[in-house]
């Protein structure tokens, strides 16, 4: 995705599920340190509204911050985290 790589593993075996474990990074080649944490405030957001209601708990989720995220819209950040998350088929089953 042009503002984000979302990149998932398995949870390890002697874990027990209680959680979805997400984290965040962001590299220097994004900018200085305030255009850094600003792309990973707007990854935290988007991971906490999409992420515990549409991704499966028995992984581990991983976002890596690009530069496009400083200018992308914030409604199409959450589409692409959903688009993600149906092309790593980590989208929960929905159950009835």
């Amino acid at each position: 995705m042009p503002g984000f790589v979302l990149q998932a593993a398995p949870v390890p075996a002697d874990r027990p599920l209680p959680a979805v474990r997400v984290g965040f990074t962001v590299s220097k080649r994004v900018g200085n340190a305030v255009a850094r944490n600003r792309v990973r405030r707007r990854l935290r957001e988007i991971a906490r509204q999409v992420i515990p209601e549409q991704a499966r708990a028995d992984l581990d989720y991983v976002l890596v911050g690009r530069q496009g995220a400083l200018e992308r819209d914030f409604t199409v950040m959450r589409q692409e985290l959903v688009e993600a998350l149906k092309r790593l088929k980590a989208l929960a089953v929905a159950t009835p």
